[in-house]
């Protein structure tokens, strides 16, 4: 390990390394290993690029360009944000180049102020391009854009990037946007199709794969195919701890989704021993290689909070249900104050961890407590996305449980009660049986070329939108 340490820590050896493609699952299998054993390789050879670029003359200029982004794309697909970014910004200020791979680093490494600088300075360039009659197609940056915008919460605006970039060719076919505006008809054919390219294009052992069966899993779980879900995340975290192992920010991504399916899966049953250890998983991994205050620790100790609330509520020990109910209650308070630190007060993503708490404070029998919650949570998001918003509507329906089961506050309504009793009771006979079904969520046809997807998305207008970047 130590030999393979000073070879790649050799910035001319390991970009020779970076020229093999068709291996590039075992290189990464190797990085983390020496990331795993001691070895900040990933730093070093960030360092060492920057060292190298500093003095390179006009004659090797394109040639370190080119490493730059070979290296700075390796390190973002092998999870190592923090250095990838280094590398990115250096390339930047060798050449006017494409800003797309640092915003998807940015992104993905949740540091949202600096990728919103990024995409207006992005698409201020390609204003300067299009205005000297220069064709640019901007799929990356668009998908990138929509990302982010998904990741603020500005779910109308990253469904126009999304439009833009599927009408600019990109087989990266973002879909989470359309899942959570409960367009489901065009999620599914979006990431379907994303699903069979990566299978098609990278083979089913890659990590490009895993991230759109991620996707995929996102879609399922909103449909309430549960069982499929489960499977899906599944076979994306065995590609990753395959490709990866050890401590990977994308192998925690993967144990955290897979968390939260199997807490879904297991809610009536109370069957929750995976899904708590794959949330510990994930926080134990992150951990390991991120600070304490980052925004993904947010969302894995979310997941583990709202699993110790439901076993704490299972419990026939007192004392361990206080326990546990505390646990949960310093995750929450732990994951709302890092979304406001991200995001601040006016954010869907906020709003969710006051409506967690909400609940929390109802299991933990805090009723004028768990009402101040859901309240706010509800004012936030009929701000931001309207009252008629499914979301509102969960938070509605959240303070209607603590109104009804432990507040008293009814209308004795009897005849509307019984009427959306028998509508739920359809339903949860419907989702049993669906998920009772053996299911093989792979096994479809995909007939859709990307001419079929553009008309999928041909009645939203894209073009005459107002998108926050332009």
């Amino acid at each position: 390990m130590c030999q393979l340490g000073l070879e790649f820590s050799e910035l001319e050896t390991f970009a020779k390394v970076l020229r093999v493609n068709d291996k590039r699952h075992l290189l990464h299998h190797c990085f983390q290993a020496l990331m795993d054993h001691g070895v900040k390789v990933s730093d070093i050879l960030a360092d060492a690029f920057a060292n190298q670029s500093a003095s390179v003359d006009q004659n090797n200029l394109e040639k370190s360009i080119n490493l730059g982004l070979a290296l700075g794309g390796f390190l973002s697909d092998a999870g190592w944000f923090f250095a990838s970014e280094k590398v990115y910004r250096r390339c930047l200020e060798l050449c006017e180049m494409d800003q797309s791979p640092l915003l998807h680093v940015q992104n993905a490494n949740c540091k949202y102020r600096e990728a919103d600088v990024t995409c207006k300075s992005a698409y201020q360039r390609l204003n300067t391009l299009k205005s000297q009659n220069l064709a640019v197609n901007t799929a990356s940056l668009d998908t990138e854009c929509c990302a982010l915008l998904f990741a603020e919460s500005q779910y109308d605006e990253a469904i126009t990037y999304c439009s833009k970039a599927v009408h600019e060719l990109s087989p990266t076919l973002p879909s989470k946007a359309c899942v959570v505006k409960r367009e489901f008809k065009k999620a599914e054919v979006l990431i379907k199709h994303a699903v069979h390219f990566a299978r098609e294009s990278f083979g089913v052992h890659h990590p490009k794969y895993s991230d759109a069966l991620l996707d995929y899993g996102f879609y399922l779980l909103n449909v309430d195919a549960i069982t499929s879900a489960v499977q899906v995340y599944q076979m994306a975290l065995d590609i990753r701890v395959s490709v990866f192992g050890g401590n990977n920010l994308y192998v925690a991504i993967a144990h955290e989704d897979l968390a939260y399916a199997s807490y879904v899966q297991e809610y009536s049953s109370g069957r929750f021993r995976d899904a708590r250890d794959h949330a510990e998983k994930a926080i134990e991994i992150l951990g390991h290689i991120l600070p304490d205050d980052h925004l993904l620790l947010s969302s894995s100790k979310r997941v583990k909070a709202l699993i110790l609330e439901e076993i704490a509520i299972d419990s026939h020990n007192k004392e361990t249900e206080e326990q546990l109910l505390h646990e949960a209650q310093d995750l929450h308070l732990q994951s709302l104050a890092l979304a406001k630190k991200a995001f601040g007060e006016n954010n869907v993503q906020t709003a969710k961890h006051y409506g967690n708490l909400g609940r929390l404070y109802q299991s933990m029998h805090r009723y004028q407590e768990a009402e101040e919650m859901h309240l706010k949570a509800i004012e936030i998001k009929e701000r931001l996305l309207g009252t008629d918003d499914y979301e509102v509507a969960l938070s509605v329906g959240h303070l209607a449980s603590l109104y009804n089961y432990d507040m008293a506050k009814t209308v004795s309504n009897h005849a509307l009660a019984d009427y959306y009793a028998n509508i739920l009771h359809q339903w949860n006979e419907i989702r049993d049986m669906n998920n009772a079904v053996e299911v093989k969520p792979l096994e479809f046809n995909m007939e859709q070329t990307l001419e079929d997807i553009k008309l999928v998305l041909e009645k939203f207008d894209y073009r005459n939108a107002l998108t926050p970047y332009k």
